[in-house]
């Protein structure tokens, strides 16, 4: 029994032994595997969450959208879009067929076909329109070649509006590439508008149609891979010889907060300024805006009639192509409503004008300044322009910048007057002011500075020197 004791103890501290080991390395792997777990879980969770980069990029791009959604330009830019891609939508499937179940009758699918494709043409005309006085402006500029015309052609035509090799040629090949685009769409547009459906020309159409897609196409490409799309580094630019530098700007003079001059129906304050905006509205829109320094005055007068007179005349004569009475009021109430909308124009300018020269906002409108200013030309186009051109000649623009107020006949110069105890007036025009006299009220003829005279200066040195010599005999006499 002694014997066998040992062995039987340390059979008991093995197994006890053995137990815990095993204990331990079940533990381990336990923790391993729910490490592992945690690690897969997690890569999983990381995949199915966006990163902080695509957060930001897409913060960003919201932001970018609300920024672009806020110029009235763009905002009329999209609504041009949404209309050519529905009526170019609807052209195309009833062309393809695929909208033979929603209109089982041929005449059903020709009237929608016309319909959409005079919309679709119309409103490529329109853009054609509306660009084109600004081309023919930079054609006459091409043609003129000044320093000023040129600094004005690469700002718009030349990548970073810097000089480019041969820059004349390509400006000239790319303007004209333009130009064929609108007579191509112009073409486009009378033989749409003159012809029904069985009398128009399949041939000419598609000419006008190949050659207007072509242009603009080659203009793209052209604008993009000549030089006029590369850099090139060519030292520092010229400078405008228009510009005016700092050091000649009166700093002082320049006005911190401008106001509109006078309230929006304030046409007592210049009855003359009221009767041309109200019966010359687009040549003194056009006036306005060349002295403010927004572009040509004949440039922004064509174009402000263009988008207020074009719509109404080209969706009026497509209402007289298309047969159903119905067809015929909408495109008539789409006509005249673009030709009202058109107004916009003048509140894109004054959005620019009050922009640029930092006057007053108008947040009557939800507090939008954009809104407000838009909704002013709108419903009080001839108000808000004869407002414009009273500020304008209200003050002086200095740059971008206006000037403090201009002098007429209304407006006083204000003078120094002179202190009470001076006795004297002073004259009317600052500039003739002497420095050294005052004219006196009573005769303006007496100087209130006398210098002395030569005889009274030898009288006190005789005197001086007569005291001196008393002074030294009684000295010695003492």
């Amino acid at each position: 029994m002694d014997s066998r004791q040992p062995s039987t103890l340390l059979s008991a501290a093995y197994c006890e032994h053995k137990a815990k080991y095993d204990d331990e390395l079940h533990g381990s792997m336990s923790i391993s595997r729910r490490i592992l777990l945690r690690g897969a879980d997690s890569k999983i969770v990381s995949e199915n969450l966006p990163s902080p980069s695509f957060k930001f990029q897409k913060i960003k791009f919201i932001g970018f959208c609300k920024e672009w959604i806020k110029d009235p330009s763009n905002i009329a830019l999209l609504f041009w879009t949404i209309g050519v891609t529905v009526s170019g939508s609807v052209v195309f499937l009833v062309m393809t067929g695929m909208l033979n179940n929603l209109l089982p009758t041929k005449s059903q699918r020709e009237i929608w076909f016309e319909v959409n494709n005079q919309i679709l043409t119309a409103l490529f005309t329109l853009m054609c329109l509306y660009h084109h006085p600004k081309r023919i402006h930079h054609m006459i500029l091409l043609c003129r070649w000044k320093p000023g015309d040129v600094l004005i052609l690469r700002e718009i035509y030349c990548k970073n509006g810097t000089y480019k090799p041969h820059e004349r040629k390509h400006m000239t090949v790319l303007l004209v590439l333009l130009h064929m685009n609108c007579f191509a769409q112009y073409a486009l547009s009378v033989l749409n508008l003159s012809h029904k459906k069985p009398q128009r020309s399949v041939f000419g159409v598609s000419i006008c149609l190949t050659v207007a897609l072509s242009t603009a196409a080659a203009a793209s490409l052209y604008a993009i891979f000549s030089p006029l799309g590369k850099e090139y580094d060519h030292g520092d630019d010229e400078e405008s010889p228009n510009r005016i530098k700092d050091g000649d700007l009166f700093v002082s003079r320049i006005v911190d907060k401008p106001q509109w001059r006078g309230g929006l129906f304030h046409f007592l304050d210049d009855v003359r300024t009221a009767c041309l905006s109200l019966f010359c509205s687009f040549c003194l829109f056009g006036w306005n805006m060349e002295r403010l320094g927004f572009g040509n005055m004949y440039v922004h007068a064509a174009t402000f009639v263009i988008f207020c007179t074009a719509p109404l005349c080209l969706f009026g004569l497509a209402a007289n192509i298309v047969e159903p009475l119905y067809a015929k009021v909408a495109l008539s109430l789409i006509g005249i409503l673009v030709s009202v909308f058109g107004l916009f124009y003048g509140g894109y300018w004054r959005i620019q004008m009050r922009k640029r020269f930092d006057i007053t906002k108008n947040e009557s409108c939800w507090g939008k300044p954009n809104a407000g200013d838009c909704a002013q030309w709108l419903f009080c186009c001839c108000c808000s322009l004869a407002q414009e051109v009273r500020t304008a000649d209200y003050y002086e623009l200095m740059e971008d910048n206006l000037g403090k107020n201009r002098t007429n006949g209304r407006d006083k110069i204000e003078i120094l007057s002179p202190l009470p105890r001076e006795g004297g007036t002073v004259h009317e025009d600052r500039s003739n002011l002497d420095s050294n006299r005052f004219l006196d009220e009573t005769d303006g003829v007496n100087q209130l500075l006398k210098p002395p005279t030569p005889s009274s200066m030898q009288r006190d040195d005789f005197a001086l020197k007569m005291t001196k010599n008393l002074a030294g005999e009684r000295s010695l006499s003492l």
